[in-house]
């Protein structure tokens, strides 16, 4: 039969008294510090990232999605009440699109919610979702435009918000265990922001007279214009760094026009033609005077369109 002896030590009664006048001092000093203005303002700020009825019961709400050819045939007006309507759509849309981001934020884990990089992701989210919520209603075009310049401002503040989100997720890699759970909130995330900002960014130009736009949509877009202007720019750079650069050939539908909205193509485009370039430079180094050209295609019918 085996036994467990635990030995402990007997303190002497004047290192207990010595211990036991430190608890009391520590046990005011403490009593102290949680009456104090920082402690509060921290817990306070701390609990606000979860304990918000309102964002909780704004959530609930289930967001209204416009799709493009809504937005095209809103069309302008002439008395200007297109902007009107516009920015009272997203007056009650984005705080419901926002309030389900914070949420999202709030289903991350801990360890992952706490890094100060995310951490102040979230904060920009609840930041704009009290701004957005607590703006005073949109009624006539004047109160209109103090709503834009809100929405500007907001758009500026944000822009950053994919360079932090990487940030703060290559900071606490080595904590991250469910990866899957991971790329659906970044996948959530960024589609959420992509959709909202678009829309703000269409609002917003809604304002300006731009031909053969409305608002952010190109009426008559031309694959074929977006594909050589951004293949010049690219051919350049190539040039600049290399020294040399291929040719590049567009066929396909080349006088295909239809409406669009081009800036997130652009943006994929510009990245898929420095592959591109990049690829043929640096693997013909020894032969810049005989470069292949790059190739680039386009179908386009009724219903999709392809650039390869």
């Amino acid at each position: 039969m085996s036994s467990v002896v635990i030995s402990c030590s007997r303190l002497p009664l004047r290192s207990f008294r010595h211990l036991s006048g430190y608890a009391q001092k520590r046990s005011w000093s403490d009593d102290v510090y949680y009456r104090s203005t920082e402690y509060r303002e921290r817990s306070t700020s701390v609990t606000s990232f979860y304990n918000q009825s309102e964002i909780d019961n704004i959530a609930a709400k289930s967001s209204i999605r416009l799709t493009p050819t809504t937005i095209l045939y809103a069309g302008k007006s002439p008395d200007n009440s297109h902007l009107l309507k516009s920015a009272q759509y997203l007056y009650n849309e984005l705080p419901v699109r926002i309030a389900h981001r914070i949420v999202g934020f709030r289903g991350l884990p801990f360890i992952v919610g706490c890094n100060p990089t995310i951490l102040q992701v979230h904060e920009m989210y609840i930041r704009a979702f009290h701004i957005l919520f607590k703006h005073p209603p949109v009624i006539d075009l004047r109160s209109e435009e103090t709503y834009t310049e809100t929405l500007q401002q907001l758009l500026d503040e944000h822009k950053d918000v994919v360079t932090l989100l990487a940030e703060g997720f290559s900071e606490c890699r080595k904590h991250l265990q469910n990866e899957g759970m991971i790329k659906a909130f970044l996948d959530r995330t960024l589609k959420s922001r992509l959709g909202i900002r678009m829309l703000a960014e269409h609002h917003l130009a809604l304002h300006s007279e731009k031909p053969n736009h409305v608002g952010i949509i190109t009426a008559s877009f031309s694959p074929r214009s977006l594909v050589t202007q951004k293949a010049e720019f690219v051919r350049d750079v190539c040039q600049n760094k290399y020294g040399h650069a291929p040719e590049f050939r567009v066929t396909g539908h080349v006088h295909a026009t239809f409406p669009y909205i081009a800036p997130p193509l652009e943006y994929i485009l510009g990245e898929l033609l420095k592959n591109a370039f990049r690829a043929v430079a640096e693997s013909h180094m020894e032969n810049r005077h005989n470069l292949p050209d790059i190739n680039i295609t386009i179908a386009n019918n009724d219903r999709d369109f392809i650039i390869r």
